[in-house]
């Protein structure tokens, strides 16, 4: 039997789980951002996880600088006056942080990581004008002046619903962590299906327990059984359900090579999940992988060791800035210039900040093959109008 569920899942997990934090969504009209001076060195805050207890943290906020610093390197004839807040990874210093931030003369705040903390945040300087660009995943943060720049449930089931659509998969069925991240990604393929015209013709769940995925495994077998769906989408990721599910599923004479596996979650991370018999042929979706590697080796070089996985999300941060700063006008950092429709060139590949304080990412679908990932269908490098 496959062990899963450590004690300790990941906060980026958790921090999907705050749904009170909506009320950053009901502050902040359209307009928001102040004026900057483009001939001038633009005040940028920096909100990182320093000072917290959580293992991890501090390491977490050191790549977060240094890939910020990394991306100021590469802008030109564009300058950056970065100024770094820890938040201790805690709602109240991050909100302490924002308004001394904004009262220090900030004109955009990039980050904090975690959701309540970005949450925090924007609540702090709503009514100073002040943008967020938070290094969350949480959808349920968005709006107002909170941008994610994490990778989202929603735009990763329309690529890889749409992709399935693609290839004449119109039958889905939808198997979900029972948590509100399950809730969540359930929700977002589900729309997806329903803007691409298929059809989800099961769903499943479980206890989030070893012994609760392996009560319900037989019966969410008997509904693929029932159904026969073309494709099933799972939500749960490497650290919980996922090994377990692979390894039940077909157990329980679910066969992979007749229905394709779909997951929400990157499935070569760790690499040894991609040695699982269950996930070989299975989908997920990832950034442009050559994209990626090219950033870690840089990043390497000039620090010494490989970035934590969110550093690349600084370095998109500052990379967005510094493009509309480069346009010198009065008011680039508003939100209309922040949502612009063309988005932005970032080490991961192209996205863009949407109105309602998301975003969308180029990202490429990615095969298991052999223990290994094989790419089936590249991340775009633009974007053609509302989407790809």
């Amino acid at each position: 039997m496959i062990a899963v569920f450590p004690t300790t899942r990941k906060r980026l997990v958790l921090a999907l789980a705050a749904l009170v934090l909506l009320a950053a969504c009901q502050t902040v009209g359209t307009g928001g951002g102040p004026g900057i001076n483009a001939r001038a060195p633009v005040p940028v805050a920096l909100l990182v996880p320093g000072g917290s207890p959580a293992p991890g943290d501090a390491a977490i906020a050191r790549s977060l600088e240094n890939a910020a610093r990394l991306a100021m390197a590469d802008l030109q004839d564009v300058r950056i006056d970065l100024r770094v807040y820890a938040t201790a990874g805690q709602p109240d210093q991050a909100a302490l942080a924002a308004r001394q931030a904004a009262a220090d003369g900030a004109k955009i705040i990039l980050g904090p990581l975690y959701a309540q903390s970005a949450n925090a945040a924007g609540l702090a300087v709503a009514s100073r004008g002040l943008n967020v660009l938070s290094f969350s995943n949480n959808s349920q943060i968005a709006g107002g002046n909170v941008f994610v720049l994490g990778p989202t449930f929603e735009n990763t089931a329309r690529r890889l619903v749409s992709y399935a659509a693609s290839r004449g998969m119109d039958d889905l069925m939808i198997v979900h962590d029972p948590d509100v991240a399950g809730q969540v990604g359930r929700s977002a393929i589900a729309e997806a299906a329903a803007r691409n015209g298929t059809r989800i013709v099961a769903t499943g769940s479980y206890e989030l327990s070893q012994n609760g995925v392996v009560q319900a495994a037989p019966g969410i077998a008997d509904s693929v059984k029932a159904t026969a769906p073309d494709a099933i989408f799972f939500t749960a990721n490497t650290a919980g359900a996922l090994p377990l599910l692979a390894q039940l599923l077909p157990d329980n004479g679910v066969r992979p090579d007749n229905t394709r596996f779909v997951g929400l979650t990157r499935w070569d991370i760790p690499p040894a999940t991609m040695a699982l018999p269950g996930l070989q042929g299975g989908w997920f979706a990832l950034p442009d992988p050559g994209m990626t590697q090219q950033f870690n080796t840089r990043f390497e070089a000039a620090y010494g060791a490989p970035p934590h996985p969110t550093a690349a999300l600084a370095y998109d941060g500052i990379a967005a800035i510094g493009a509309l700063v480069g346009k010198g006008k009065f008011d680039t950092l508003s939100v209309r210039a922040l949502t612009q429709e063309a988005g932005f060139a970032g080490v991961n590949g192209t996205f863009r900040l949407l109105p309602d304080g998301t975003n969308e990412r180029a990202l490429a679908v990615a095969q298991i093959e052999n223990n290994q990932v094989s790419v089936i269908d590249p991340a775009p490098r633009r974007f053609s109008g509302p989407g790809f």
